[in-house]
This record gives C-alpha cells, sequence and structure tokens, in this order.
C-alpha cells in the first residue's frame, strides 16, 4: 500500500507541474499577441531619436526618461529645435572626426581625445562620453610656449558669454575723496609776553577772539624797573646835550656810551623806537607804558587781567593769523602713491553747498596711524575774508594723475591668485593663451597700470575668465598626464 501511495502522490506533482507551465505559456502568447507598438513621437516620426535632459544640469542628456544622477530630479525630452541643431552639430563632429581620422602625419596629429563636459575624461581612441556625447579630438600645437593656451568654438564662446577688450595707452587718474576738519596755521602762532615785572593798569584787548593788527595797543603796565630806566634814559640825554660842545671828548664819549646802553636796554624790553622818542620829546618819565601787538591775528587764548601782576615771560596773549589756514585729512594707505606735497587739491564745506575752495597739500606725515591704518596730510587754503574758520569740517578731493602715458587694462580682466596676476590674452581663432602680469597702480574707470607681462595693442578677456583659467590648469594638468604616459 505505501507504495502506491507513493506513486500517487508523485502523479499528483507531476501534474501541478505540467498544469504551472500550461498557465505560463498562455499567459506569455496572450501577451505577445496583445502588445502594441508605443507611439512615435514628433521627434521620432521625423527620424530622430528622442533624447532627455535635466532643467538644472543642461549637459546630462540621455536617451531614456527618468532622473538627473546630479539633483534627482525629473528628465525632461528636448525640443524639437534643439534637437535639430544636436543633429546638425552630431553630423559636423562626425565629419570632422572622420576628416581628422584621414589626416597625415604631416598634417595636425591627434594628441587625444576627451569629453566635451569633461575634460578629465581623456582616451586614446574616438568614441562616447559617459554622458553619451562624441568625444572631441585635441591636435598637437594648441599648446602656446608661454603657459597652456585654450581653444574655445564660437558657439561656446557665445554661450558663455565671453567678452574681451584692448589693452591701451591712457592717461591714468584717480580721485581720492576724503573728509577734514580745519585748524589754524600753526607757522602765524605768536605770544605777547614781557620782560620785566609789572602790573597791569589797563586792557585794550580784553576779549578772546578780538582780532588785532600789528601795532594796536594790548595794555598798559606799571613797571618799577620801566620807571627808573626812563628816568636813567633822560638824564643820559641830558648830559649828552650839555657835553656836547665840550672840549673834552673823551667825557662827552662816555655820555654818548651811557645814553647807548640805557636806550639799548629799552629796546631789549621791547620798547619801540616811537616810544623813546616819544620820552625825549616828552622830557617827563611815565608811570605807565603802552605795549603793542607785534602781528596781526586774532586772540586765541588771553590770561591777562586787569590789576594782574606779571613777571619776565610770563605770556599774556596767544594768538594766530588767520590769512592763511590749515586742514588735516586722512588717506588710506594704498593711495599714497597717488599723492605728493604741492599737488592742488579741492574743498568743500557743508554750510557752504555748491562752493569750493582750492589748496595744496603741504606736508604729508612720514608715519601711518597703528589703529585707523590711514596716513595724515596737513593741506593749507588761503583765507583773506576769514570765510574759513578753525574746527570747521570740510570734503576733500584730490585729482591725482600719473604724469605721461601708461599701459593700462580693465580691473575685472584680471584673475588674482594670492601668488600672481593673471589675464587671458585672446590670441585669435577661439585661442586664448593665460599670461602673468605686474601690475601697478589702480587708477580710475576701474583701470589698473600693467609694468609687464602684456603690452599696449593685445585684446583681454574681462568675462567668463574664471571658467577659462579652470580649463587651461586641467589642460595643463592633463598635458603633464600624457608626458607620464610617454615615459
Amino acid at each position: 500500500m505505501q507504495w502506491i501511495y507513493k506513486i500517487r502522490r508523485t502523479n499528483s506533482l507531476f501534474r501541478y507541474l505540467l498544469f504551472v507551465l500550461a498557465v505560463g505559456f498562455s499567459t506569455l502568447s496572450i501577451g505577445c499577441s496583445e502588445e502594441k507598438p508605443p507611439a512615435l513621437t514628433v521627434v521620432e516620426a521625423q527620424g530622430q531619436k528622442q533624447l532627455w535632459t535635466c532643467g538644472m544640469h543642461p549637459h546630462v542628456i540621455v536617451e531614456e526618461p527618468g532622473f538627473c544622477p546630479i539633483c534627482s530630479m525629473k528628465l525632461t525630452p528636448v525640443k524639437q529645435e534643439t534637437m535639430a541643431a544636436m543633429t546638425v552639430s552630431e553630423d559636423e563632429h562626425a565629419e570632422h572626426d572622420q576628416v581628422a581620422q584621414t589626416m597625415s602625419v604631416e598634417d595636425k596629429v591627434i594628441l587625444y581625445w576627451r569629453a566635451p563636459m569633461d575634460p578629465t575624461y581623456i582616451t586614446d581612441q574616438p568614441g562616447k562620453s559617459p554622458m553619451g556625447m562624441d568625444l572631441i579630438p585635441v591636435y598637437e600645437g594648441e599648446t602656446g610656449s608661454a603657459g597652456p593656451s585654450i581653444t574655445i568654438d564660437p558657439v561656446t564662446l557665445q554661450n558663455i558669454g565671453v567678452q574681451t577688450a584692448l589693452v591701451e595707452r591712457v592717461n591714468l587718474y584717480r580721485s581720492i575723496r576724503t573728509v577734514g576738519h580745519l585748524d589754524y596755521n600753526e607757522e602765524t602762532y605768536s605770544r605777547v609776553n614781557i620782560k620785566f615785572s609789572g602790573w597791569i593798569e589797563k586792557l585794550f584787548a580784553d576779549q578772546t577772539g578780538q582780532e588785532i593788527h600789528k601795532g594796536d595797543a594790548m595794555l598798559e603796565i606799571y613797571s618799577p624797573e620801566l620807571v627808573s630806566t626812563q628816568e636813567e634814559y633822560l638824564l643820559a640825554f641830558r648830559n649828552v646835550e650839555k657835553l656836547e660842545n665840550s672840549t673834552f671828548q673823551s667825557v662827552a664819549g662816555s655820555a654818548r656810551s651811557l645814553l647807548d646802553a640805557v636806550r639799548r636796554r629799552l629796546l631789549y624790553w621791547d620798547i619801540s623806537e616811537q616810544q623813546i622818542l616819544d620820552l625825549e620829546e616828552r622830557g617827563a618819565v611815565t608811570k605807565t607804558l603802552t605795549l603793542y601787538a607785534p602781528t596781526n591775528g586774532i586772540i586765541i587764548e588771553k590770561m591777562a587781567e586787569l590789576g594782574m601782576r606779571i613777571t619776565p615771560g610770563m605770556d599774556l596773549y596767544r594768538m594766530a593769523d588767520l590769512s592763511t589756514i590749515w586742514a588735516y585729512a586722512h588717506i588710506y594707505e594704498y593711495d599714497a602713491s597717488w599723492i605728493r606735497p604741492g599737488q592742488s587739491i579741492v574743498m568743500d564745506l557743508p554750510y557752504s553747498p555748491g562752493r569750493t575752495y582750492e589748496g595744496r597739500i603741504d606736508y604729508i606725515y612720514p608715519y601711518l596711524d597703528q589703529k585707523s591704518r590711514d596716513i595724515k596730510i596737513r593741506l593749507v587754503f588761503p583765507n583773506p575774508r576769514r570765510e574759513l574758520k578753525p574746527q570747521m569740517y570740510a570734503n576733500i578731493h584730490i585729482a591725482a594723475r600719473i604724469g605721461g602715458d601708461v599701459t593700462a587694462l580693465p580691473n575685472e580682466a584680471i584673475i588674482r591668485t594670492g601668488e600672481r596676476n593673471l589675464v587671458f590674452v585672446a590670441l585669435g581663432d577661439g585661442k586664448f593663451e593665460p599670461r602673468t602680469v605686474v601690475l601697478g597702480l589702480e587708477g580710475q574707470d576701474d583701470l589698473v597700470q600693467v609694468i609687464g607681462g602684456i603690452s599696449a595693442g593685445e585684446e583681454v578677456v574681462t568675462s567668463a575668465q574664471f571658467l577659462m583659467d579652470s580649463e587651461s590648469r586641467m589642460k595643463e594638468a592633463i598635458q603633464k598626464m600624457l608626458k607620464d604616459r610617454l615615459k
């Protein structure tokens, strides 16, 4: 009975397997009979194959729909117009590849093939890149002697927005604007003091800020020393008159010597010649003596007070002349090369809009402020009508120029790496060469002086040069890699 049960069980399994296979073949035949060919797109109907691309990464082009491998966005179909342009481009590349392959050794030699969107992908044979694009041949002789030059086709130049400008000979200038404040001209400071002791009996100059002219009376002072000296002078003066006709010449000479000695003492005390003549004519000593202003100016400090006792050397007034005035301004250290003493400047004041004052740079201080990192300069302005007043704020404008024509290029054409300054020179026919330049002063209109590395008349790239710099560095690395392979 057991062997009969085993046979029946084996037959049941065999019949079940036959049933599963029959169902599978029937399903497959039905699916094949009912499957319909997919509908053709407009591009495929016209004989072109539909491609898909990423809206954020246009260089990603694949033959099937899906998601971008970079940003995971859903791919979109390429438009019909773009497909047509790509077809033409592919035809041109195919024709170019065919011509390149038939070149002889005497003509251009293909060094290697690279991917158009990935310069790091290179190969010895033509074919497709990992993105499905045709590889581009790189020919011998495309590298310049000054560095790894690059060649860009006109379509790519237009797409990345490459612009150029000429290196020219120009009159480079720079407009420096800063602020400053006005102050007294230190060269016109003066102090009024006396060389003998006494007491102030009367004040004529009794206000700070009072304008004083040379020769104006300032104060009257009583001094016992001055009174006794006046008496001594009158006595010597009378003796000279009496002994003028004396037969004893030695006696007359002694009288004149005494008179001269007393006279010099009064002059040393700043007693004027006119005051001495008045004393001779008056013939009498005065209790007080008037002191007069030695220079023009205004009183900026007044120490003299009525009844005050004064001693020799004590300052009574401090004066300054405002016929000229100074202004102090600060400029940054990178502008220091543009200024020099004697340079003309223009100043305007906030309280007097629309009016300007012309002056000059009088002095450049030989040190740099440690905190503000700027340089202090001193300016001088004429002030005949006393319109400019100390401690006013002012706007300073310095129009600096470099003598003679200089070679200059746009600042935007320079790539500053920290170690060198690089520009890309347009060689024509889509070729560009990186070149190191030595820069000078930076002027107005965003122009920079060039001391070496480039000449006037050459053409430099002013936009998209960072992309070119990346391409140039990549090409240089590839050339080194190829040299290593040949070793």
